[in-house]
Parts: structure tokens; sequence; C-alpha cells
């Protein structure tokens, strides 16, 4: 860990525990050429959130597995709050849980209370979607996962919405943190130029998206050691997450760098994008703010100095609270325009 990182940031003894063991297992149980994860013993140190059901809500908040192609494993958890009010002004949150495109799931316990954060706080109606993972299944799996989901849920016969609102014009928001933020990206862009029957895209929000390139920017080589992530690790999720043979200038990856495709005339909704001051990947992560400004798209970056990557999961820290409380007027801002 470099002097600076060192000497600047502090953690509680639990968050720094927990990333240790999270780095321990992505380190041990993942073979170095990106080929392979070992699973059974990867779980060990991802444990899972049963769901919250009618007789036994979470303060509120009642959660169901959904399941829509078993031979793909796709299926999403839906996160609803009692005590919010029913109908079309109950806006819905379909979220893309990160780690790497590789790790976790979203029923993860970090992601399971995440998401009920935000179906309580917001309030708002969560889709935790549980997409394919690398490098089991590359490229484009995880988009393809993302946007039939959208298809799934915008379709009549899915009753899993109040009955007030089955018959009226959803607002959504698409969402997701690290990985789950690219795939926000992507599976929004996708929505674009979809014609949806129930649902209206409004806004993206990105938890520290996941992007990159050949370049090595100041911030990746900055801040070595930094927790969770380093150059080594998100190039072995790259090399994992892309098909043979393409680099990181790949149009999934570089969004807005030699490869990119012109999203201008495309009528990309509103984006809000978060930065960590500990974050290695905080430069990519403004040139994609600067790429959608470019590009004519209305976008809104909040910058915490002292944030590391994947501290949203975390409620101890008072950082992941001004989080969720700026997703909340961001999707209450959106939704009275």
């Amino acid at each position: 860990m470099s002097t600076t990182t060192k000497t600047s940031l502090k953690l509680p003894f639990k968050v720094r525990l927990l990333l240790a063991a999270h780095s321990f297992s992505v380190n041990a149980f993942c073979r170095s050429d990106s080929t392979a994860v070992n699973r059974p013993l990867m779980n060990l140190f991802d444990p899972k959130a049963s769901p919250s059901t009618s007789t036994k809500p979470d303060r509120g908040i009642v959660s169901s597995d959904i399941m829509l192609d078993a031979t793909r494993k796709l299926w999403f958890r839906l996160y609803t709050n009692t005590a919010a009010a029913a109908g079309a002004t109950t806006p819905i949150i379909v979220y893309f849980h990160g780690g790497g495109f590789a790790f976790m799931a979203a029923n993860s316990m970090i992601y399971d209370d995440l998401c009920k954060r935000l179906a309580r706080e917001v309030p708002a109606i969560v889709v935790s979607v549980n997409y394919r993972l690398s490098p089991e299944h590359r490229y484009p799996s995880q988009y393809e996962d993302g946007f039939d989901v959208l298809k799934f849920i915008d379709n009549p016969k899915f009753e899993g919405f109040p009955a007030s609102s089955a018959n009226t014009k959803m607002q959504f928001f698409i969402a997701g943190d690290s990985a789950g933020g690219n795939l926000a990206h992507h599976v929004a862009l996708k929505a674009c130029e979809h014609e949806f029957s129930r649902l209206n895209l409004v806004g993206v929000i990105e938890l520290q998206p996941f992007f990159g390139g050949e370049e090595r920017t100041e911030s990746e080589m900055k801040l070595v050691g930094a927790p969770l992530i380093s150059v080594k690790r998100t190039d072995w999720m790259w090399k994992a997450f892309l098909p043979q043979g393409c680099n990181r200038d790949h149009q999934a990856v570089n969004v807005f760098g030699p490869n990119c495709v012109d999203i201008s005339h495309l009528p990309f909704p509103p984006t809000l994008v978060f930065i960590g001051g500990f974050d290695p990947l905080q430069d990519w992560q403004r040139k994609y703010v600067e790429g959608l400004r470019k590009s004519g798209k209305k976008v809104y970056k909040i910058e915490y100095p002292n944030a590391f990557h994947g501290f949203y999961g975390f409620a101890e820290l008072p950082e992941s609270w001004l989080l969720i409380a700026e997703v909340k007027s961001f999707v209450q801002n959106q939704l009275a325009t």
C-alpha cells in the first residue's frame, strides 16, 4: 500500500477486515490467466441473503426471487417497499451488481443490503439482476442478460409490480456499481433504441463505473495499494470478460475511446456518476463524464475525496449514506421533470 493511502485513508476495522477477505479470495481462487474461477471456494467468502418474505419483512421491505431463464440461471430479486405509496409515482430501479463481471451475485449480502436501502430510502421498487459471470460467460452475455430483464418486466404479463400501476407507464432508472455501472451504461444504450410498452427510461445511476482502456491513467499509477482495486486485478477482469484477442480499447471498456460508437443521436437520459478519491478508476470515470457531455448528454458528477472503490456497500461509512441521499434527490428531480 502506498504511503499516501496509508496515511490518508482511515477505515473501521470491520471494513478493513471484509476488504482483506475479499482480496484474499480473489487472489487465491482465480486462475492467473483469467480462464477460471473456483466458484465453490469463492462462495465461501461471498455470503448470501435469503429473500425477505411478506410474513417477515425487513423494516418494510419485502423481496422475492423471480427466474427468467433457468438454463442461463438468469433471475432477479424484486424489492418492494410496503410503506411506499403504490402506483405509477413509485419509480423502478433496475440494478446491476458489481464484481468485475466475474464475482458477486444479486443475493450477495452486501448487495441485498444496498438494494434494501435504496428501496426504503428513495423509495423505489428495485429489480436486482443476477446476470451470468465471466470468464465462463464473456461479453456480450452480461449485456444480453440485462436487456432481457428489461423486456421481461416490460411485458404486461409480468405481475410483480403493484396492481395500481399495471396499466400505467412506469418511470424507471437503470443503475449499477463498478462493473454494474458499466452494464448500466450499455444496457441503457440498448433501451434507448427499444420501444417499451409500459416502461419509460428517465435516468441512469452509476456508482464508480468500471471503465478502462489501454492507456494507464495517473490515478491507476498513483493509487497502487488502494483497497479492492489494482491495475493487475482490473487487467485480469477485462481479460476474463472480453472475447479472446480483444484489448482494453474495446468499446465495452473504453466507451469514448478510439473504437467508440457515436451516441449523440440517441435519447440517452440524464446520468448521475459517483467518483471516489481513492478509486484507481476515477480518471476513467471522469473521461466518461466528459464523453457524455461532448455527446450532448446531461450528466451530474459527485465526488467523495475519501471514498475507496466499493464504499457504498458499507453502511457504517458516512459517504455511503450521502450517496443514498444523492440518489434519492436525483430520482425525485427526474420524476418531477
